[in-house]
């Protein structure tokens, strides 16, 4: 099943593009303070390496602005400036190599503040994302939190164009599934602008991914996204690892070792789960090396499941009563000594990769 994406429109971030038919962009936030560029530039490099293809960094003040600059000249991913209350600090980010702006509409209002930054926006092709949180939206007595955001995002989108400013992204980010699912969609169908995914506050990690998950996904298999950040409340590497999941999960990634294993039961008379989470650890590394392409790895816990459930895994191993079975594609390829068989698993992969 292939996914028909929404038509937007194609905007240049740094070096790579948002929207039209580019690939969805996995984005993230750093943690680090923004002034202290060694720290700064060590944790996008780290999350480069993962996955992460745009960055975005705090600017709560004028040094912060500034250290953009070093910082650029140290990394290749886009870096995007978070900006709050002050426009002042997006001119200063924009003036020391900027590749996006993040403006908050809830905190930046006054029109005249806002050309500003446009103008030298436009001057120096940058684009901007209009960020829109349930939180920070003026909000009417009447109408809800989808109709106030959707309301907010129109009025910025004309006064955009107005100012002849033409390079816009939109963000619609709350901390409740369908809310955020129900703005995105109705913004989807009426404007062409690409769309950065994503919930704000969804809490822990677990909870966080879960309910990004569900939003993201149901947006993406909906044809609706160009860019997306899974925001937790933990280690940004987290956040690129859970968006890698979410795009392999509905093909709109096709890298990497996807493994495929089965829930245990009764017939399952080995640690299935400790083995899992062992072979998980032993194949990561391997990931560097599948660009463009998917690797199949199925590990089940008894011979029904595989390789008849896994018959469309790459390559596969199932544990049975006194033998494991090794197994590719749906066909049995050997019997191998159940403590063998993880090793033997590995040096499949080792092959198919190397």
């Amino acid at each position: 099943m292939r996914i028909k994406r929404r038509r937007s429109k194609k905007i240049k971030v740094g070096n790579i593009f948002i929207g039209g038919n580019a690939p969805i962009s996995i984005q993230s936030m750093t943690t680090t303070d923004t002034k202290d560029v060694k720290a700064t530039v060590a944790q996008i490099k780290k999350l480069e390496r993962l996955g992460c293809r745009i960055i975005r960094v705090a600017v709560p003040d004028c040094e912060a602005a500034k250290a953009i600059r070093d910082i650029k000249k140290k990394v290749k991913i886009p870096l995007v400036a978070d900006i709050h209350f002050d426009y002042r600090l997006a001119l200063l980010s924009i003036e020391n190599g900027a590749d996006k702006i993040r403006l908050n509409p809830g905190n930046i209002q006054k029109k005249s503040h806002i050309e500003a930054v446009l103008k030298h926006a436009e001057e120096k092709r940058v684009p901007i994302r209009i960020g829109l949180n349930s939180g920070s939206v003026k909000r009417s007595k009447s109408g809800g939190v989808v109709s106030d955001m959707l309301k907010a995002a129109f009025f910025y989108e004309r006064l955009f164009k107005q100012f002849k400013f033409q390079d816009m992204i939109f963000s619609f980010k709350t901390h409740d599934v369908l809310t955020t699912v129900k703005a995105y969609r109705e913004f989807a169908r009426l404007s062409d602008a690409p769309l950065h995914l994503g919930l704000t506050a969804a809490g822990p990690e677990h909870e966080g991914i879960v309910k990004s998950n569900i939003a993201l996904g149901c947006l993406l298999l909906e044809g609706i996204g160009d860019t997306l950040r899974v925001s937790l409340t933990a280690d940004p590497v987290k956040e690129i690892e859970a968006g890698k999941r979410i795009l392999s999960a509905i093909g709109l990634l096709n890298e990497g070792i996807e493994i495929i294993s089965c829930p245990t039961c009764g017939r399952c008379t080995i640690d299935l789960m400790e083995i899992v989470s062992k072979a998980e650890k032993i194949l990561k590394p391997f990931n560097k090396k599948l660009h463009n392409r998917k690797l199949k790895v199925a590990i089940m816990g008894c011979v029904v499941n595989g390789p008849g459930e896994a018959k469309d895994a790459d390559i596969g191993v199932a544990w049975g009563g006194k033998s494991g079975l090794l197994f590719k594609k749906g066909k049995k390829i050997k019997l191998i000594k159940k403590k063998e068989l993880l090793s033997a698993l590995v040096a499949e992969v080792k092959n198919e990769v190397v």
